[in-house]
């Protein structure tokens, strides 16, 4: 992608899916991005994963805003969200941030989709939502977190990995290789690049906070807690949370699971047109 294609996307981006910013009321503000009829209470909602952003969602939510409306937050300490109070926020706390700044957007019923750590914000709030918000839950590519007793060793290399590989490349270095893991190996540079972007705009407290959320909480405690339909989704050539793990996790949460053709982990963004196709499947035969 040349400077000036960058450019453009960046462009259809701010016309395409503006951002606009919800203040909680103790205080803190959300950043979220919305198309489509910013008056209606049904919405799809996107959330992102550890080192991307709302804007991953761009070419999944302009074709979707012609049937429904669609917002994608920067998480809590992205973009321009203010931070959690807690140091080490778990997935409880984001659910409240994320249920919270739906109420002030007038959101009463979704489809609730989390890519990647994202899952964990999701599954938390539709295993506790008790005023029928999440309609359908979506998982894709869904991290399952480590914490969970069984994982205490894990957890701790990969705080300690995650926190040190910040630590010494910074934000920038860790957005000049993400791509490397995040996208299969057939991926266009045009795709690439706007993975990398979006990692490039992460805020070094936010995502410390995110690795404390991914290694404190553990996807199985929503298990036999889901009264909606649950779907699994996974980038067939995706190796950070490979198709085993993925349809395991379907099978503990009782999810229909589902493979995407040609992409790897950031799928959102590698093949949005076959995320877009399943849930406008979905919205078609949403109660």
């Amino acid at each position: 992608m040349t400077q000036d294609t960058l450019s453009l996307k960046v462009q259809q981006l701010e016309s395409a899916f503006p951002e606009r910013l919800v203040q909680l009321p103790d205080g803190s503000q959300v950043a979220w991005r919305e198309a489509g009829d910013t008056d209606a209470e049904f919405a799809v909602v996107l959330l992102h994963g550890i080192s991307s952003g709302s804007a991953s969602w761009l070419d999944v939510a302009r074709p979707l805003s012609d049937k429904v409306r669609v917002l994608a937050w920067d998480a809590p300490g992205y973009g321009i969200s203010t931070p959690l109070a807690q140091p080490a926020p778990l997935d409880a706390d984001y659910a409240r941030s994320l249920a919270r700044s739906l109420s002030v957007l007038g959101v009463r019923r979704c489809i609730l989709v989390g890519h990647s750590l994202g899952a964990l914000m999701a599954a938390k709030l539709a295993c506790t939502d008790a005023s029928g918000l999440v309609a359908q839950l979506v998982l894709i590519s869904p991290a399952g977190g480590y914490g969970a007793p069984a994982k205490a060793e894990q957890q701790a290399k990969v705080r300690q990995g995650r926190l040190a590989s910040l630590a010494e490349k910074g934000v920038a270095g860790l957005a000049a290789v993400i791509d490397q893991r995040l996208v299969s190996a057939a991926a266009p540079e045009t795709v690439r690049e706007w993975v990398r972007w979006n990692t490039a705009r992460m805020q070094s407290p936010g995502y410390a906070q995110a690795v404390e959320l991914l290694c404190g909480s553990d996807l199985g405690q929503a298990t036999g807690r889901l009264s909606m339909p649950v779907q699994v989704w996974v980038g067939e050539h995706d190796v950070v949370t490979p198709p085993a793990a993925c349809k395991a996790w379907a099978e503990l949460l009782g999810a229909h699971y589902g493979t995407l053709a040609a992409a790897g982990h950031a799928s959102p963004v590698e093949q949005p047109g076959e995320i877009v196709q399943r849930l406008a499947f979905l919205l078609d035969h949403s109660a």
